[in-house]
C-alpha cells in the first residue's frame, strides 16, 4: 500500500531490552553487597591474623566499588534504530549527501591484505564522486604504493566512473569552445563598443553643460524619430539633467561629473543619468506629488514634468554606490526606408539585453570579460574534477628522526591536514577490517536532522558513530577471549544512554570540522606552554597523541568540547583478531598503558566540560586496569588458608554462608540480566581474561607510573606460530601452586588433622574456580588452529 503521508521517523530511541528489571537488580545487589561489605569490615575479620584478613577485604572493597562504577555505566542502555541514508523521508537528495573520506591506516601488514579492505571500501553503497579511499601507508613501503596505483586504475575502469568521466569531459570541452567562439568575435565586439560609446557623455556638473548635452542629443537624432517625440525626449534629458545638479550633487564637490548614455531603438527612447550623490527613494516622493504641475513655481517641477512626458522611470542605486535615473520613452516611428538606421537600433536592443543580465556592467567588453572568466572557471571546476576522479590515493608521511610522530594518530592526523583530503566525514579502517556495502547507508543518517522550517537536511552536532568490532577469523571456542558481544553491546549501549559511547579507533566515521575544532582547541592550549609543538602541529592538531590510546582520548576530548556521540549496535566491518598469544598480549598490554597514560595526563574526574556521567564512564575503565593488584590478592589466598591453615575471617560458619552466598548470587544474577543475549561461554571466557591477565595489567600501571618509555606497536594481522608458556610465567606458577595447594590441603586434612573439613572444602572450591580461571590463558599458549 502507498504511503500517503511521509513519515519522519527516520530514527528511533528505546532502552535495551529487560533494562527496568536489570535496575532493580543492581539496587538489591548493591544494598546487599554493601550489607554484606560492612559486615566483613565490621564483624568478619580475623584478628589474630589481619595481615591476612585486611588485604583480602581491601580487595573485595575494592572489586565492590569497580562495581558500582560498571552498573551505574550501564545504567542506560539504549538502542537505536534508524533508516537506510537513502530510505530517509522526506528525500535526502544524493547530491547534497557529504563527502566521505576513507582512512585505512596500515604500518608493515601485508599488501594483499590493504587492497581486500581497500577494495570493499570502493565498492560501499554511496555516491562515487562523493567517496575517496586514502591508504595511510605510515610504512612507507613500495609495494603499498604499487598496489595503490594498481587498485586506483582498476577502479577508474568502472563502467559507472567511465560515464561520469565522459561527462565531465563533455561539458568542459563545450566551454572551451565557447571560449575560442567569444575570443574569435572579440575584434567585433571592440568596434561594436566604440560605436556604442558615442552614446556615452560625461560632463561637469554644471547647469552651462546643459547646451552641449543638448547639441550631443541632437547629434544622435534618427530620422525616424517625429518631430513630437524628439521634443519630449529633449525636455526629458533637460529637466533630468537639472534634477541631478540641483538635487543629487546638491552636497557634492563642483568638479563631480554626471554621465549620460542614451539608446535610441526603433520603438522606445532610454535615457540614462547616472549621478554619484546620496540616494533618493522616489517611490516614497512620487506618493506625495500632485498630478497636476505648478506653473509658477520656480523648482521641483523636474520630476513632475518627467512623469508627466514619459511611460516609466526609476531611481536605481548600484553596488558601487552610483544612483542612475532611468527614463524610457516609447516611440512612433516614421519610416525612411533607411535600414542602416534600423540596425543601429538593433545594436543598441542586443546591448540592453545583454547588460540586463549582468547589472554591474556598463559595456559590452565588461559583459565579454566576465563571461570569458565564468567559462574559464568552470573549464577549471571540471580539470580539477577529472583530476580528482581517481577514488583510490595513497598518502605515506615523512618521519624525521627527531621529532616524535605519535604512531596511527600522528598518521591520521597528517592525512587531515597534508592538502590532500577534505571529506566532510571520515570513515577510520583498520587494514584487516573490511566493511560492508551498506556501512555508510546506515551510519551517515545519524550525524542529520531534518530542519522543518528550511526545509532541508543539516548537520547535527555528532562529532563520531562508532559501530562494533566484529571478526572473521575466531575459531568457535574463541581460545584468547576476543569476542567483545558484552563491550560491543551493554556497556557501549549504556555509554552511548549518557552521551559517553567510546571511539575505539576502527569501524566508526568521524566528523572533520569536530576533530578540527578540537584538535585545535587543545593545540593552543600547548603551544602557549610550549612553542616547539609548533614542528608537531600536523601530528597532533586533530587525534589526541598523549596516548597510545588515542581514540578513547579523542572522544573524551570531543565530549570534553560539547559534541556528541552515537553508537550503532550493528555489525558493518569484520577484521581479523590475533590468533597467537604473544599478539594477544601485546595488544591487551597497549590499551592497559594507554589507559593508564589518559588517567596520569588528562584526568576525566577533573577535566573541563565533561558531564557527571561521562566523567565515570571514562574513570570506570581505567578504574578496572587497577584490578590486578588485587587479584593478585585474590588468587593467593586459597593458597596461604591451606598451606598454613589460617583463615581471613573469624570462621567459615553460618554466619559467614549468610552474608556471602546471597552477596555472590545477587553479583552473578545481576550480571547476566546486564549481559541478556549473550551467550554464558563468552561471559565466562570474559571473566577468565579478566583474571587471567592480572600480571600485564600489574605491568602495565607499574610501566606507566614509573615513567617507563613505552612505544606504540602495531598488532600483527597474521599468526606468530610458536608455543607461548614464557610469556606467561606468573599465570603457570599460580596454577601449579593451587594444584599443589589443594593436595597439601588434603593431605593435612586426612594425616594431621591441620585444616577442618569446612575450611579445606571452601578453599578447595575456591582454587577450583581458579584453576578454572587460569586454565584458558594457559590453554591459550600452546593452542593451534586446527588445519585447513
Amino acid at each position: 500500500m502507498l504511503e500517503l503521508v511521509p513519515s519522519f521517523k527516520n530514527k528511533r530511541v528505546t532502552l535495551r531490552k529487560h533494562t527496568l528489571l536489570m535496575r532493580y537488580m543492581i539496587l538489591i545487589n548493591l544494598i546487599i553487597g554493601a550489607w554484606y561489605l560492612y559486615w566483613r569490615w565490621t564483624e568478619s575479620l580475623n584478628l589474630q591474623a589481619l595481615w591476612f584478613a585486611i588485604p583480602l577485604v581491601c580487595a573485595e572493597t575494592y572489586m565492590f566499588l569497580g562495581g558500582i562504577l560498571f552498573f551505574y555505566s550501564i545504567w542506560r542502555p539504549i538502542e537505536r534504530n534508524n533508516k537506510n541514508l537513502s530510505a530517509l523521508k522526506p528525500q535526502f537528495l544524493s547530491k547534497n549527501f557529504p563527502s566521505v573520506d576513507v582512512f585505512i591506516t596500515c604500518y608493515n601488514e601485508p599488501s594483499e591484505m590493504v587492497y581486500t579492505t581497500a577494495q570493499a571500501a570502493l565498492s560501499m553503497d554511496y555516491p562515487l564522486e562523493k567517496l575517496r579511499v586514502y591508504i595511510l601507508d605510515d610504512g612507507n613501503s613500495s609495494e603499498m604504493r604499487a598496489m595503490a596505483e594498481k587498485l586506483c586504475l582498476q577502479d577508474l575502469q568502472r563502467p559507472a566512473l567511465q560515464e561520469i568521466a565522459e561527462t565531465i569531459q563533455r561539458q568542459k570541452y563545450l566551454r572551451q569552445s565557447y571560449i575560442a567562439q567569444l575570443n574569435a568575435i572579440k575584434k567585433d565586439l571592440v568596434e561594436i563598443e566604440g560605436f556604442i560609446n558615442s552614446y556615452r557623455l560625461i560632463i561637469p556638473s554644471d547647469h552651462q553643460e546643459l547646451k552641449n548635452a543638448l547639441d550631443w542629443l541632437n547629434h544622435l537624432r534618427p530620422a525616424a524619430v517625429s518631430d513630437r517625440d524628439w521634443i519630449i525626449c529633449q525636455t526629458i534629458l533637460g529637466e533630468g539633467l537639472d534634477n541631478a545638479i540641483v538635487h543629487a550633487h546638491k552636497n557634492s564637490p563642483q568638479k563631480q561629473s554626471i554621465t549620460l548614455e542614451i539608446s535610441i531603438f526603433n520603438y522606445a527612447f532610454i535615457l540614462r543619468i547616472w549621478d554619484k550623490g546620496d540616494f533618493f527613494d522616489l517611490e516614497s516622493h512620487l506618493k506625495g506629488l500632485n498630478d497636476d504641475i505648478e506653473e509658477e513655481a520656480e523648482h521641483g517641477r523636474g520630476i513632475s514634468i518627467i512623469r508627466q512626458l514619459v511611460d516609466q522611470f526609476f531611481y536605481i542605486r548600484t553596488d558601487d554606490q552610483q544612483n542612475c535615473l532611468m527614463i524610457i520613452k516609447e516611440l512612433s516611428p516614421v519610416d525612411t526606408g533607411d535600414k542602416k538606421e534600423k540596425y543601429q537600433s538593433y545594436i543598441h536592443s542586443l546591448k540592453q539585453l545583454m547588460l540586463s543580465d549582468s547589472l554591474n556592467s556598463q559595456s559590452i567588453i565588461d559583459i565579454y570579460e566576465q563571461k570569458i572568466k565564468k567559462l574559464e572557471a568552470e573549464v577549471d571546476k571540471y580539470t580539477q574534477q577529472l583530476i580528482d576522479l581517481p577514488r583510490c590515493r595513497y598518502i605515506a608521511r615523512q618521519k624525521p628522526k627527531d621529532r616524535p610522530h605519535h604512531a596511527k594518530a600522528g598518521n591520521i592526523n597528517h592525512a587531515i591536514f597534508s592538502g590532500e583530503t577534505n571529506g566532510q566525514l571520515i570513515l577510520t579502517l583498520d587494514a584487516d577490517h573490511i566493511p560492508k556495502p551498506n556501512f555508510l547507508q546506515r551510519v551517515i543518517p545519524h550525524f542529520y536532522r531534518f530542519n522543518i522550517e528550511n526545509g532541508c537536511y543539516e548537520l547535527n552536532h555528532v562529532a563520531f558513530v562508532q559501530t562494533p568490532q566484529a571478526f572473521s577469523n575466531l575459531p568457535s571456542d574463541d581460545p584468547f577471549g576476543h569476542n567483545a558481544h558484552f563491550f560491543y553491546g551493554p556497556i557501549q549501549q549504556g555509554k552511548d544512554g549518557m552521551n559517553a559511547a567510546f571511539y575505539t579507533g576502527t569501524n566508526a566515521v568521524l566528523r572533520r570540522e569536530a576533530l578540527v575544532q578540537m584538535g585545535l582547541q587543545h593545540f593552543s592550549d600547548d603551544y602557549i606552554s610550549n612553542e616547539n609543538k609548533l614542528e608537531e602541529f600536523e601530528m597532533i592538531g586533530a587525534l589526541s597523541s598523549i596516548s597510545i590510546t588515542e581514540d578513547m582520548n579523542t572522544a573524551m576530548r570531543l565530549h570534553a568540547t560539547g559534541w556528541r556521540s552515537i553508537y550503532h549496535n550493528e555489525i558493518l566491518a569484520e577484521g581479523l583478531a590475533p590468533d597467537d598469544l604473544r599478539s594477544t598480549l601485546q595488544q591487551k598490554l597497549r590499551w592497559a598503558q594507554g589507559t593508564i597514560q589518559v588517567l596520569l595526563r588528562d584526568n576525566p574526574l577533573f577535566k573541563t566540560g565533561l558531564s557527571f556521567g561521562q566523567r565515570i564512564q571514562y574513570f570506570q575503565t581505567m578504574y578496572s586496569y587497577f584490578s590486578g593488584f588485587f587479584v593478585l590478592i585474590l588468587l593467593s589466598c586459597p593458597l596461604i588458608s591451606l598451606g598454613t591453615g589460617l583463615i581471613p575471617v573469624g570462621s567459615f560458619g553460618a554466619d559467614f554462608a549468610w552474608h556471602f552466598i546471597p552477596a555472590y548470587m545477587l553479583n552473578r544474577i545481576t550480571l547476566w540480566i546486564s549481559a541478556w543475549g549473550i551467550s554464558w561461554r563468552e561471559l565466562w571466557r570474559n571473566e577468565q581474561y579478566m583474571i587471567g591477565l592480572f600480571p600485564l595489567q600489574i605491568q602495565a600501571v607499574l610501566s606507566v607510573f614509573t615513567g617507563t618509555s613505552i612505544k606504540f606497536e602495531v598488532t600483527p594481522k597474521q599468526r606468530q606460530s610458536g608455543i607461548y608458556f614464557s610469556l606467561i610465567p606468573v599465570q603457570i606458577f599460580f596454577f601449579l601452586a593451587t594444584i599443589m595447594a589443594l593436595i597439601w590441603g588434603g593431605f593435612q586434612l586426612l594425616f594431621y588433622d591441620g585444616l577442618s573439613e569446612l575450611t579445606y572444602f571452601i578453599n578447595a572450591v575456591w582454587c577450583v574456580y581458579h584453576l578454572g580461571l587460569l586454565w584458558s590463558i594457559i590453554r591459550a599458549a600452546y593452542w593451534q588452529p586446527e588445519e585447513q
